[in-house]
């Protein structure tokens, strides 16, 4: 091996081990988020006045289109997907397929599965007009029809994601099988 070689392979390696740590943090960042609706956040709105479930939601919703959960959620396939091509180019076969398999299970288990499932679902609930004055039987009703089966999407975005993190971890883990 010549010294441009050692060089280059020696940065390839730092890269990879970057491109790496960085997919680690972005799928847990998503992870940790969809874990807090799951054990936390709805199971409060669920014992919450329904109007007030109802409203919180609507408020999260829109407020959770921001410049901070933008990166975490569009960013990880992407970073997932370079930090693959980077550990597959490096020679690093076994990461490369690992880190490569997290980025489509957050793909299409996270990012998609949100965009078609979790998002239309909130859109709805944020075109209803719900008031304290709202009978509260009416929004009981409202609440649980959107409730239960948004706990069940998210817990599947939540799995999905969280496999993800899985394979970045086992990535890091072969990065020199």
């Amino acid at each position: 091996m010549t010294m441009t070689q050692t060089v280059h392979s020696t940065r390839s390696i730092d890269l990879v081990t970057g491109a790496l740590v960085l997919s680690l943090l972005f799928s847990g960042a998503i992870f940790g988020f969809f874990y807090a609706w799951v054990c936390s956040t709805m199971w409060g709105l669920d014992h919450a006045d329904p109007r007030v479930a109802i409203i919180a939601m609507q408020e999260m919703n829109a407020s959770v289109r921001n410049a901070v959960f933008a990166p975490a959620f569009f960013g990880t396939p992407l970073v997932l997907g370079a930090a693959a091509i980077l550990a597959l180019r490096s020679g690093a076969r076994a990461a490369g397929l690992w880190v490569g398999a997290g980025a489509l299970l957050y793909l299409f288990g996270g990012l998609f599965l949100t965009m078609l499932v979790n998002v239309p679902m909130n859109e709805a609930l944020g075109a209803l007009h719900i008031t304290l004055d709202t009978e509260v039987a009416e929004a009981s009703r409202i609440w649980t029809d959107y409730s239960d089966p948004w706990k069940v999407w998210n817990i599947t975005r939540t799995v999905f994601s969280g496999l993800a993190m899985v394979c970045v971890g086992i990535a890091i883990s072969q990065r020199n099988a």
